[in-house]
């Protein structure tokens, strides 16, 4: 029987997939709050389709993501997010075939494709990302950011929350979300990790000021 390990930490998102896979019929399903839970998991069962947002869990970039891959080689891995850079998509399928892509946006029949495939053992990438892989430029510029963005920026990655963020600036929480979403995008990045290594590279915050 396949198991399905179900790697986020979004109530209503493991509620979803918890309720299309009840209906797949033959497969078990467990689940990990953090990354420490989802390797004990795999320590001691070895094999699973994991079904990752990994832009919200706590892993800190695409090298450590792939380290797990080649560690656990009998895990297959379905990276359902709601964003995810074209660099990094390019990254991950040209390291691992047993990497899969599909995007909460992403309608229910592709849902239910992507984790049969995945427990046959193959890769699937939904069609909304096939058709951005597809129709990317290749030619890369320096991404602009507003002042806003900047300032929010150096926020995140001296480890303000989203709240905070908002707190301090005196706006909403879904002001401060939507530019984070667009400092993600504009960077190509997809979690704070990435973004405070992009923050220490630029200059905008010093290394003395983020080990603080």
């Amino acid at each position: 029987m396949n198991t399905f390990l179900l790697a986020d930490n979004q109530d209503i998102t493991r509620a979803g997939l918890l309720y299309v896979l009840e209906r797949m019929g033959e497969c078990a399903t467990a689940v990990a709050s953090d990354k420490a839970g989802m390797l004990d998991y795999l320590k001691r069962h070895g094999t699973a389709v994991v079904v990752l947002d990994y832009t919200l869990f706590d892993i800190n970039d695409i090298e450590e993501l792939l380290i797990f891959a080649d560690r656990f080689a009998a895990v297959r891995w379905v990276l359902f997010s709601e964003d995810l850079s074209l660099d990094f998509v390019r990254r991950v399928i040209a390291s691992s075939p047993m990497m899969s892509v599909l995007l909460k946006e992403s309608p229910l029949s592709e849902i239910r494709e992507c984790m049969s495939r995945a427990t046959a053992g193959h890769r699937y990438i939904c069609q909304r990302m096939t058709e951005m892989l597809l129709t990317a430029m290749p030619v890369e510029e320096k991404p602009i950011l507003t002042r806003t963005e900047t300032e929010i920026l150096k926020d995140i990655a001296l480890g303000m929350t989203t709240r905070e963020i908002a707190e301090k600036r005196f706006s909403s929480f879904h002001t401060v979300n939507t530019h984070r979403k667009n400092i993600f995008r504009k960077l190509g990045v997809n979690n704070v990790h990435e973004v405070t290594k992009y923050a220490l590279r630029a200059g905008l915050i010093d290394s003395a000021e983020y080990y603080i």
